[in-house]
């Protein structure tokens, strides 16, 4: 029994020494061995999976100078980890008054005024509705009851309205882009190195706040073609649905107009991801990239920024004169107009402009008063004007009406100031002509004869013609735009008229209903340039990879539409008769005696009362056609007065070495007066 007991005894031992032999080796092994992992393992605390933005793409002009580029930024994150939540309204406000002190923006797209008594603001009409329900209160609800349960649901009972106001713009803002434990928050983008510094400095202040690298977009030259580079911003609550399958997140910024908007999905590039490890205390201790980002593609766009901003200043100067030095009446009231440049061969387009314009760099800050400006300057007139055409539809007519056979090359029609063909109606021509074929009736801008022309052709026929040559249908250009509009007896009725027979006269010289845009219009004679050969209109030059190395997609030209009908003699005689008019009629006083052959016409309709606008087309060389233009002038009052526009254009194109010398010449010559000048008040 004794033996028994004894052997037990050992064996209760040995497994005791055994045991403890085994954890005395293990502890030996975690301390020596394994000790510095196990004491990163203790300090490690977390880690977490961030998002890399991925670059986006950036913009050119056709010969690579940038319009829309990325530059580095400061950003202020907010990160909800190590930001307590009942230090969160503090901070928020004292952030918010570093930024006031130091003259920098932050985000803040509560649409209620920030000072008492509140009012309902803001840009977004939906944005009231949205904010109505994420409070839950009725539609009805004023401005001040909606800042009271904004105060209850943030805690801002203690501060005073103004105060809360402001740090309800950030929190309501914070909901808005799902700000959470894996979801930071930037309060404020593209801040000054200083304001950086300030709050790196004063970390210990502002827990969870954090200045991380960023980028934004920024524009060189803000003011050329705004309109066509479009802009960027925040997601909408409403847009997200759209977006949510495609990966962006609620904090992530779109295009919203223009080429932005339109080749986003090219423009945005693929985020990657980066795993934070983080110690107890919070400090990142690993760093690691899990997936690389891939940036957007860039676009190349077929616009000339040179030819676009030298179009802009011509503009721009000539509605000028014509508002210091016209009658009443005739020019003095224009404040708005628009050019659109066409190369005639491959449909590339050269320039689109838009005026009054603006400048993208600060199109947010000023947005109030873009938008509340009479003139409209954030309207893009190149693509959604809709414009009379007068005069300008004549060739059109002409066209039509020499294919059809309805008149000869050579017959004349007689004009004697006022068309008689109708007992009850009888406008008149500008000038007594008498009979006139269609060289000189398209030199001199004969009515009488493109009343009658156009009685015998019909309306029918009328608008065929000038569908095929483009006007009333979509031009192809990539962005959204009006299709412009045709005289019609359908169009008629559905606006409750009555079609006559005098309707039909009206259209033949571009009045009554019908209307184009001016990239339409530069569409149109491009086409009677080309000879019936319509093209599809591109903006879109190459898309390529981010930095350039390799083309992606490059736009090739495409035929839209060829009039093989039409007989050589009939183009010959319609362009002949645009030339005439440049050298000898209504275009004269600018290519009566132009170095090369140019093809243009005026038109001067009526648009409203007693105002008219100026519409002037043309396309150069006559007899081989580069480009097509198109000027639009608002209450111009005379197709003549878009004429020095046209010719600037042509002059820049075909010898621009030459205008850029005399600019820089006269900018020497200005540069010497104004030295002079200050010379002489010294001296004084």
């Amino acid at each position: 029994m004794k033996a028994t007991r004894s052997v037990r005894v050992i064996i209760l031992a040995a497994i005791f020494l055994g045991v403890a032999l085994f954890f005395s080796i293990r502890l030996m092994q975690m301390q020596v061995v394994e000790g510095e992992d196990y004491k990163n393992k203790v300090n490690q605390g977390s880690s977490r999976t961030q998002v890399i933005k991925a670059a986006r793409g950036e913009i050119f002009d056709r010969n690579g100078n940038p319009l829309a580029i990325n530059t580095t930024s400061y950003d202020i994150v907010f990160d909800r980890a190590f930001l307590p939540s009942s230090k969160q309204n503090d901070v928020i406000l004292s952030l918010i008054r570093l930024m006031q002190e130091n003259g920098q923006e932050w985000i803040d797209n509560l649409p209620i005024s920030l000072a008492a008594p509140f009012e309902f603001t803001g840009t977004n009409p939906l944005a009231v509705d949205r904010l109505k329900k994420q409070v839950d209160v009725n539609p009805f609800a004023t401005a001040d009851d909606v800042m009271y349960w904004l105060k209850k649901i943030y805690n801002l009972e203690d501060y005073n309205d103004q105060e809360a106001r402001l740090i309800a713009g950030v929190r309501y803002e914070m909901v808005q882009k799902g700000y959470n434990i894996s979801v930071p928050y930037t309060f404020a983008k593209g801040v000054t190195t200083e304001v950086a510094g300030k709050i790196k400095e004063r970390s210990y202040e502002w827990p969870g706040v954090d200045v991380q690298a960023g980028s934004i977009r920024s524009y060189p030259n803000g003011t050329v073609a705004p309109h066509i580079i479009g802009s960027m911003g925040a997601l909408y609550a409403e847009e997200y649905e759209k977006y949510m399958d495609k990966g962006y997140s609620m904090d992530d910024v779109v295009g919203k107009e223009g080429i932005e908007l339109a080749f986003e999905s090219e423009l945005r590039g693929t985020n990657g991801t980066r795993r934070l490890t983080l110690n107890s205390s919070g400090y990142v201790v690993d760093d690691q990239e899990e997936i690389t980002p891939i940036p957007g593609n860039s676009i190349r766009l077929t616009l000339d920024m040179e030819l676009q901003q030298y179009i802009q200043d011509s503009l721009r100067k000539r509605i000028e004169t014509l508002n210091e030095n016209a009658k009443e009446g005739y020019g003095k009231e224009a404040d708005a107009g628009s050019v659109a440049v066409v190369n005639v061969k491959t449909g590339e387009i050269l320039a689109l402009v838009s005026y009054p314009t603006y400048d993208l760099n600060t199109y947010r800050k000023n947005y109030e008063e873009l938008a509340a400006d009479p003139t409209n300057p954030l309207w893009n007139r190149a693509l959604f004007g809709n414009y009379s055409p007068g005069s300008t539809f004549k060739p059109a007519v002409a066209v039509g009406a020499l294919t059809e056979g309805v008149v000869g090359v050579h017959e004349t029609v007689d004009c004697r100031l006022t068309y008689t063909r109708f007992h009850d109606y009888q406008p008149s021509c500008m000038y007594y002509h008498g009979p006139i074929n269609v060289y000189d009736a398209l030199r001199h801008s004969c009515n009488v004869y493109f009343f009658e022309v156009g009685y015998r052709l019909g309306i029918a026929k009328m608008n065929q013609y000038a569908q095929a040559l483009g006007l009333g249908v979509a031009t192809g250009v990539e962005l959204p735009e009006t299709k412009g509009r045709l005289s019609s007896p359908e169009f008629s009725k559905s606006m409750g008229g009555i079609w006559t027979e005098g309707n039909v006269i009206q259209a033949a010289i571009g009045q009554l209903d019908t209307v184009a845009s001016p990239l339409q219009l530069a569409n149109y004679t491009a086409t009677i340039a080309n000879r019936g050969k319509r093209m599809d209109l591109t903006l879109i030059h190459q898309i390529t990879s981010y930095d350039g190395s390799k083309v992606v997609k490059s736009s090739q030209p495409n035929i839209a539409n060829t009039m093989d009908e039409v007989p050589d003699e009939v183009w010959d005689a319609v362009v002949g008769g645009m030339v005439k008019a440049s050298r000898q009629g209504t275009g004269s006083s600018f290519f009566g005696n132009y170095p090369i052959d140019v093809a243009s016409k005026t038109g001067t309709p009526q648009v409203s009362g007693d105002k008219l606008n100026s519409v002037f087309v043309a396309f150069a060389p006559a007899e081989d056609p580069e480009i097509a233009v198109a000027v639009v002038i608002e209450k111009g009052a005379h197709g003549s007065n878009g004429g020095p526009v046209a010719k600037d254009i042509m002059d820049f194109y075909f010898y621009k070495d030459e205008v850029l010398a005399r600019q820089q010449q006269e900018a020497s010559g200005q540069a010497e007066e104004g030295a002079s000048s200050s010379s002489s008040q010294t001296k004084q």
